[in-house]
C-alpha cells in the first residue's frame, strides 16, 4: 500500500482537479467575496460535524478500517469514556484504527478520531492508548483543526482573488467553497498544526486521561517510544515527525508544565487490558 502521506497527497490532488470554469471578472469578484466571507465565518456544530466527517471519509479512502471489529469496538469503548470527560461530551464521537505502517493519528472536526495500526501496535498498555486518544479528544474539543482549516481556506481564496485581479480572461479554474475548505482539511493532516495547539493536547488530553480513570502519564510513555523509535529512523515515523514536535521536546515541556500535579493519579490501575488483534 502505498504510504499513507502519499495517499493523502493524491487526495488532495485529485480534488484539486475537480475544477469548475470562471464566468465574468465581475461575477468572479462578487463570488470570492462570498467565499471569503464563508471561510471567515463561525462553522454551526452541524457543520463541523458534516466536515469532520467529510475528511474522515477522505481519509478513510486512502487507509481503510482495520478488518477487526473487536479492535475497533475496543478503541471506540475506550475512547467513547475519555470523550465523556471532555467539554463536549454530546458530539457525535467515533474512533477507529486505521490499516497503515505509519505511526501517527488523526482528529477530524466534529467527533472523529483515527490512529494507525503502526501506532497501535506500539502502544504498550491501555492508559497509553488513553493518552493519544485524550489527545485527539482535546484537538476536536478546542477546534484546532477547524480553525487552522478556517485561515489555510482563507489564505488559498484571496491568493485566487489576487490572481483573477491580474488576469481576468473568465478562462481561469477555481475550486467551489467546499473544495476549498476540503483540501485545507486534508493538507493539514499532511502538515500537521501549529506546534502551540500540540502542546496544548498534549496537556489537556494528560487531564482527560485522569479524569478517566487512567494513570495520565501514559502519553509520556507513548512519546518515550516514540522518541527512542524517531531517534533509530524507524520505519513509518517519517509522517509523525514531520507532523508533530519533537517527541523529546513535548515530554520535556508536559513535565515542566505539570510538575507533580498529577502525581496522585499517576498509580491509577489501568481499566483494562490492552487489546492485541490476531496477526
Amino acid at each position: 500500500m502505498r504510504t499513507l502521506a502519499f495517499a493523502i497527497g493524491l487526495c488532495v490532488a485529485t480534488q484539486a482537479g475537480a475544477l469548475g470554469r470562471l464566468g465574468s471578472g465581475a461575477e468572479n469578484l462578487l463570488n470570492f467575496g462570498k467565499k471569503a466571507a464563508d471561510a471567515t465565518r463561525e462553522m454551526t456544530e452541524e457543520e463541523e460535524i458534516a466536515l469532520g466527517r467529510e475528511l474522515a471519509a477522505r481519509v478513510l479512502g486512502a487507509a481503510p478500517l482495520v478488518e477487526d471489529q473487536e479492535l475497533q469496538r475496543y478503541v471506540n469503548r475506550v475512547g467513547m469514556w475519555l470523550a465523556l470527560q471532555s467539554e463536549r461530551p454530546d458530539l457525535p464521537w467515533r474512533f477507529g484504527v486505521i490499516q497503515s505502517r505509519s505511526v501517527n493519528a488523526f482528529a477530524t472536526p466534529g467527533g472523529t478520531v483515527l490512529i494507525t495500526a503502526g501506532l497501535y501496535d506500539r502502544l504498550r498498555d491501555e492508559s497509553e492508548l488513553a493518552g493519544v486518544l485524550g489527545h485527539e479528544i482535546v484537538h476536536i474539543v478546542r477546534k484546532h483543526q477547524l480553525e487552522a482549516i478556517k485561515k489555510a481556506a482563507g489564505r488559498a481564496l484571496f491568493s485566487d482573488l489576487a490572481g483573477e485581479a491580474i488576469s481576468r480572461s473568465g478562462d481561469q479554474a477555481v475550486r467551489m467553497f467546499g473544495d476549498e475548505v476540503l483540501n485545507a482539511g486534508m493538507n493539514i493532516f499532511a502538515s500537521g498544526l501549529d506546534k502551540a495547539d500540540e502542546y496544548d493536547a498534549d496537556l489537556r488530553g494528560m487531564v482527560i486521561a485522569a479524569r478517566g480513570g487512567y494513570n495520565p502519564y501514559g502519553l509520556v510513555g507513548v512519546l518515550q517510544t516514540l522518541d527512542s523509535s524517531g531517534a533509530g529512523n524507524a520505519s513509518g515515523m517519517k509522517l509523525m515527525l514531520s507532523t508533530h514536535p519533537n517527541p523529546g521536546d513535548r515530554i520535556e515541556r508536559l513535565l515542566d508544565a505539570v510538575g507533580e500535579r498529577l502525581e496522585p493519579y499517576s498509580g491509577n490501575p489501568t481499566p483494562g487490558r490492552l487489546y492485541r488483534p490476531a496477526r
